[in-house]
């Protein structure tokens, strides 16, 4: 593959399943050097580490809670500490909140907003301090942060749709600084969380153009994008990887 990442540093939060490990695994693929964190995945981290690791480049994981502001900022500077710098941030730790609103809680509505909100702005700000002209930040959002088929998302569409207004602020903030701030966001991907094959696929994939699931790799390919010089004229933009579920 071609290495157009070389010499970069990455930080992939939630990086040890789903998404955040095919990331993980394409920006080293990509030259980089990953930085990956979880919180109770330890031995999937390790092994994403150690993949990374048999191709080439460096790899570290890292134990944090993202409900935690200082975990947060702590794998940030564990980052640099390590690796002497960091240019890529991608937030895509997040915790899946659904049900009723009879039965959902504040407590529900704190800890959504804690991990997939909070978490993201504490993770740049701290990163803002390192990163350098041509840095780039790419927040992992849902196509359900635009567009709610379906009951029962009240809490965490409304973190996706908060991170879609961040997004575009901390472009406009950060673009001073030539460090470009974008967003991807997927639709129906096959994971553990969501498998192709559970309950709701069928209704799901009736959404999509396409009729099926996504993978993860196709959410890695979009994040690696933005985190290449390619990307360098896309600032607030949101690329969805769906498959037309939002058309």
């Amino acid at each position: 593959m071609n290495e157009k990442l070389a010499g970069k540093v990455a930080l992939v939060t939630g990086g040890s399943r789903g998404i955040g490990a095919a990331t993980a695994l394409r920006l080293a693929a990509e030259g980089a050097d990953v930085a990956l964190t979880y919180v109770n995945s330890a031995g999937l981290a390790e092994e994403i580490a150690e993949r990374i690791k048999a191709g080439g480049t460096r790899a570290l994981p890292i134990r944090a809670d993202s409900a935690q502001p200082d975990e947060v900022e702590a794998a940030v500077e564990a980052t640099v500490a390590e690796f002497g710098r960091i240019d890529i941030v991608v937030n895509n730790a997040g915790v899946f909140t659904t049900g009723a609103l009879d039965d959902l809680d504040v407590e529900d509505f704190d800890k959504a907003f804690a991990v997939n909100v909070r978490a993201p702005f504490v993770t740049v700000r701290t990163a803002a301090r390192h990163l350098e002209q041509g840095g780039r930040v790419i927040n992992i959002g849902s196509n359900v942060g635009e567009r709610v088929p379906f009951p029962g998302f009240s809490i965490y569409s409304a973190t996706k749709a908060a991170l879609i207004g961040m997004t575009k602020a901390l472009a406009r903030e950060l673009g001073q600084r030539g460090i470009t701030v974008n967003m991807v966001s997927p639709g129906p991907t096959d994971t553990d969380a969501n498998p192709a094959g559970g309950p709701m696929a069928a209704v799901l994939t009736g959404h999509t153009a396409l009729g099926r699931f996504g993978q993860p790799e196709d959410v890695a390919a979009a994040v690696a994008y933005l985190a290449s010089d390619d990307a360098g004229n896309l600032a607030g933009a949101t690329i969805n990887v769906d498959g037309g579920f939002n058309i």
